[in-house]
């Protein structure tokens, strides 16, 4: 019973997770889907590159909940059905493999960041909000949201290790950092060639003619001031 109990928890909390905020939240607001533009990743971060800052916060907010909410539940309600700690790391685990690999948006997910931070902030308010910490100094001193990701990830399963000790949880979070790691591989490479977009940083505006519109060629005689019809041909006159 307890394993049938295990997998419908993996699995909700699998399902919560493949709910791409980044993307629904867009939409309610007339936004671009955020995998069109910018970093094309469906997160926080890249929802503020439209410059439009409550969606990327109500992004951030329900992106970090579903990792969260997962976790709180099995700890308050799992007992009794005889869920351990280690299966509310798991839960966790499940969401973030949601957000990356969506089954409600064609498995295309985000980084996870938020959701690392909901369910390591439910699993251990401490280990949470340590790494947290480590996220916003990195992130105040550099302005890269995705260094600060990738050194809080290297950081939290240390955390959890020195501070609460090795135990069954600690292989599920070492899992959730070890992929976010990953999934920063292209910001990573974008870092190293000084490429990497900062924090607040709007996208890049669409280069070229609008569609539909057609730019004159440079020739055309409607190029240059008070030129008409019968200007530039020899003027015919007594010598």
């Amino acid at each position: 019973m307890n394993a049938i109990y295990l997998a419908l928890t993996i699995l909700a909390a699998y399902l919560i997770g493949s709910l791409s905020f980044a993307v629904m939240v867009s939409r309610v607001m007339g936004l671009a889907d955020p995998r069109s533009y910018g970093s094309k990743n469906p997160g926080a971060t890249n929802v503020l590159r439209s410059g439009n800052r409550a969606a990327a916060v109500l992004t951030l907010a329900f992106d970090a909940l579903k990792g969260y909410v997962p976790v709180l539940l099995v700890l308050l309600y799992g007992p009794r059905y005889g869920l351990s700690s280690t299966v509310a790391a798991l839960a966790g685990l499940a969401a973030f493999l949601g957000h990356l690999w969506p089954v409600f948006f064609r498995f295309q997910g985000g980084k996870g960041v938020a959701t690392a931070a909901g369910a390591l902030l439910a699993f251990n308010p401490w280990l949470g909000a340590a790494t947290l910490l480590t996220w916003a100094i990195i992130a105040a001193f550099s302005r890269y949201s995705s260094l600060a990701s990738i050194v809080a990830a290297v950081f939290a399963p240390f955390y959890q290790a020195l501070i609460w000790g090795v135990d069954g949880s600690l292989l599920p979070v070492a899992v959730m950092c070890l992929l976010l790691i990953w999934r920063h591989e292209g910001n990573i490479q974008k870092l190293l060639a000084g490429t990497e977009s900062k924090l607040g940083q709007k996208a890049a505006a669409p280069i070229g003619p609008l569609p539909g519109k057609h730019r004159p060629h440079p020739h055309h005689p409607a190029h240059g001031p008070g030129k008409t019809a019968g200007q530039g041909k020899h003027k015919k006159g007594h010598h």
